[in-house]
């Protein structure tokens, strides 16, 4: 999910429920911050369309799996435990973290109905995205000595600039959406990442493009994040020949202005364009190259792959392509979700909840101070709603798979 440069107010706030976004089959309609979700979409939603590998070739789900529930992890009574969610709550790009949150939330909540003797806490962190905000949010986690396990950071910039001070603490975190392939090289022993990294995904979805859907010609446009970068760079090289490097651009967070990209663009005619960065720049950036003729198939990852592309593109945004690591939500999670937040899950809510549910499952089994859940997820294996986890050294999935979405 990755992510990773937002800019907004300070806040370090406990969970409570704010409406914002959906994932799984995700629809414009109903849901959102204000009164203007759904606004000019005309009922599009982003639908899932195919889980592929590395290669590019689809790869049929494994419907078999029984995933682990937090309302099944047992009645054994345990003293009041608490884990936290770090990310932006706050910002452009908030819908995000704010999907990762409720995600964990859910997964608390159905515990704690189900085991009323072992009490668990979620505090939520508002890092607002921004890794220098983060660096002075994720000090305030590591001083509550309360806190046992992390949900987070979100985003790559803010995990890139506090993972050494959360190693240095022995806290563990597990992020739902920090995809830089970077991350996992740091020598940290308490990262983890829940989902497939950049290396997996840019190469699977660059391969997708230039064989499944038989793009010859591909620009591709950037963001200045870690995330944007970083994601960027694979799908270069994945695409191969397919990838054309005189009508790559630039752009910067926070940019509305995009006629110089869109004129490059234009110019070039290429069959589609991959932008890599986050939903606030992706909505205006397409509508702004279809205002100007450009038909090119838009294809984008999941920092855009939020019903808040759709909602802010409006009609623009229909028949882009959004790939994403994180796995489509289903019922009865999504009915649960819809259920507590009034609106659907996010991308990454299906993950935070998995991974809320690993903590959970060490706490109940007695894992409960910091050394102890970290050596407990270290040696993690389990089934969840998105996929099976078991990690590497490094904290990378042993196994990571991707999903194509389809916006109509």
């Amino acid at each position: 999910m990755n992510r990773r440069l937002v800019m907004s107010g300070v806040a370090v706030c406990t969970a409570t429920v704010l409406v914002l976004s959906g994932c799984g089959e995700k629809s414009t309609s109903g849901g959102g911050s204000d009164s203007s979700s759904g606004s000019g979409s005309g009922g599009l939603t982003i639908v899932p369309v195919a889980q592929i590998d590395t290669s590019g070739n689809e790869v049929k789900p494994d419907e078999s799996r029984k995933p682990v529930l937090p309302s099944e992890l047992g009645t054994a009574p345990c003293p009041d435990t608490t884990i936290a969610m770090a990310g932006a709550l706050q910002g452009d790009n908030a819908a995000l973290g704010i999907n990762i949150r409720n995600g964990a939330q859910l997964a608390v909540d159905q515990h704690n109905k189900a085991n009323p003797g072992c009490k668990i806490i979620l505090k939520s962190f508002d890092t607002e995205g921004d890794p220098q905000k983060a660096t002075q949010v994720i000090p305030s986690v590591i001083n509550d000595a309360s806190i046992v396990g992390l949900i987070g950071p979100a985003f790559s910039g803010e995990t890139k600039a506090t993972g050494p001070v959360l190693a240095q603490a022995g806290l563990v975190a597990t992020t739902a959406s920090a995809t830089n392939p970077d991350l996992s090289g740091q020598g940290w022993r308490t990262f983890f990442r829940g989902l497939a990294n950049d290396a997996v995904q840019g190469p699977a979805v660059a391969r997708y493009m230039a064989g499944k859907l038989g793009y010859k010609k591909v620009c591709v446009i950037k963001d200045d994040s870690t995330y944007g970068v970083g994601l960027a760079k694979t799908i270069s090289e994945g695409l191969g020949s397919a990838h054309d490097a005189s009508c790559d651009a630039d752009v910067k967070a926070k940019e509305r202005d995009f006629a110089a990209v869109v004129n490059k663009v234009s110019q070039a005619k290429p069959d589609a364009v991959f932008y890599s960065g986050y939903y606030a720049e992706a909505a205006p950036l397409i509508q702004q190259l279809r205002n100007q003729g450009v038909n090119s198939v838009f294809v984008s990852a999941d920092g855009v792959n939020d019903p808040k592309f759709v909602e802010q593109a409006g009609s623009a945004a229909n028949s882009a392509y959004l790939s994403c690591p994180c796995g489509p939500a289903k019922d009865p999670f999504k009915a649960d979700y819809r259920a507590a937040f009034n609106q659907d899950p996010g991308v990454y809510s299906v993950e935070a909840y998995d991974l809320a549910t690993i903590l959970m499952k060490g706490i109940s089994e007695g894992k409960r101070t910091r050394a102890e859940l970290l050596e407990y997820v270290k040696t993690y294996s389990g089934t969840g709603l998105a996929r099976d986890y078991q990690w590497d050294p490094r904290g990378e999935l042993t196994s990571a798979l991707i999903w194509m979405y389809k916006v109509q």
